[in-house]
């Protein structure tokens, strides 16, 4: 039964990254056609599992924190999504980046579906053991609806190949056999994929360049602002900067760092402590935070939290081409005033889809037991990521929409029609 709460999530006026997801959704319709019906069935979460965490802290006491699985829609296969772990999370955030997760899956064709976790908490302020009890607590109790072959979950915000290390161990002992795919980006000894790590960020690269390509924009020499210095941030910065391309501003919640020259990477990366201010090195400067929005670039890339770009920002960006790191950083009005202004935007349900690509990989080397070298990985993330752009761009050229408008009815179609397919059971 769903309750009351729940019930004014799924509204179609509801506010917040759900209300954005399900507008998403809308703008599709008008292109599916005689599938138009059925997208109601992508505005309802399949399974949504909430969960009490119960942890013993170091100090003897106990603290409860609340967890989520959300599975929205498994027509195209098992559901695929990140676990993270942050204060901020909540149940309508946790659905939008499952639904999502559906989306992006199906344009890359991958033969997933879309889900994702979450546990309010600030794992800065847990010791290592105490993070430890609640990542293998919150496993146990998604355990009942998690598997290689239900739902296989990953890492994403505040969460490492550590964390999944403990999940896969976990769900092995209440198992009683070794589970490696039970979950994506563990380590290497454990069954993990080579270039996975560096996946999602590579993944954000691959889509730019081929997009700047269609509009004979080259990377060499391009200048490229990037916020969020996390995993995704910090590895599509380091590509742009090894393709030849000044990143001259990186924003974290510790500042935004800016060099008109170009700032190096490798001594940010040295430097960087995760929720710590920057320090400006030589030639860097530190700018106000809402600055960084009006930094003239070519490749704008928002890899931190979901609703960054609304629609006042959208007005002053200074960029050529936003490419999506993060999962819902734009609103869908904000799309409205960025087209209207010529911007390019790589949506989030293609541009980061390199991860979860990567991912699959990972997944199929666990059930065949046979393993692949980084560069055959590499090789193949790009290949499928060139030719997802390459769709979406020409079927958005064809309808005049947009690209994420484009990648919404081409994941949307493959969905529906599996959904078709299948039918009703009973």
């Amino acid at each position: 039964m769903q309750t009351p709460e729940l019930l004014s999530y799924l509204q179609p006026s509801a506010a917040g990254p759900w209300g954005d997801f399900v507008e998403q959704l809308e703008r599709a319709r008008p292109q599916l056609g005689d599938l138009s019906p059925l997208l109601e069935t992508l505005k309802r979460p399949r399974r949504i599992l909430i969960v009490d965490l119960p942890v013993r802290m170091d100090d003897g006491s106990i603290r409860h924190f609340e967890g989520y699985r959300v599975q929205h829609n498994t027509s195209r296969g098992p559901g695929k999504g990140g676990i993270r772990f942050h204060a901020a999370v909540t149940l309508p955030e946790v659905m939008a980046l499952a639904g999502w997760m559906t989306v992006k899956n199906a344009v890359i064709s991958v033969p997933f579906g879309g889900a994702k976790g979450g546990v309010r908490v600030d794992p800065r302020g847990l010791s290592l053991a105490e993070k430890e009890r609640l990542t293998r607590r919150y496993a146990s109790e998604i355990g009942l609806i998690v598997g290689p072959d239900k739902d296989i979950p990953a890492p994403d915000v505040n969460t490492d190949e550590q964390t999944m290390a403990w999940i896969m161990d976990t769900y092995s002992v209440n198992r009683g056999r070794a589970e490696m795919g039970a979950v994506t980006g563990k380590p290497i000894e454990l069954g993990g994929s080579q270039g996975r790590r560096e996946a999602t960020g590579r993944g954000v690269f691959v889509a730019a360049r081929t997009a700047a390509e269609r509009l004979n924009l080259a990377v060499a020499g391009s200048r490229v602002c990037v916020q969020g210095f996390g995993n995704v941030g910090a590895v599509a910065a380091r590509c742009f900067q090894q393709a030849g391309a000044k990143v001259v501003a990186v924003q974290t919640s510790g500042g935004t760092l800016f060099n008109p020259d170009g700032l190096d990477i490798a001594s940010l990366l040295q430097r960087y402590q995760p929720g710590s201010r920057w320090q400006a090195g030589a030639g860097e400067e530190l700018l106000p935070g809402a600055a960084f929005w009006e930094i003239e670039s070519d490749f704008l890339i928002p890899a931190a939290l979901e609703g960054q770009i609304d629609a006042e920002k959208a007005g002053r960006i200074r960029t050529r081409m936003i490419v999506e790191g993060a999962n819902g950083p734009t609103t869908p009005a904000a799309d409205d005033v960025l087209a209207g202004r010529g911007i390019t935007v790589i949506p989030d349900v293609l541009a980061n889809a390199g991860g979860v690509l990567v991912s699959y990989f990972e997944w199929v080397q666990d059930l065949s037991a046979y393993f692949w070298d980084e560069a055959e990985v590499n090789s193949r993330l790009d290949a499928i990521m060139s030719t997802a752009v390459t769709a979406v761009w020409n079927a958005a050229l064809e309808s005049g929409k947009g690209l994420r408008n484009a990648a919404f009815v081409i994941g949307c179609r493959r969905i529906l029609q599996a959904h078709r397919l299948r039918g009703i059971y009973p």
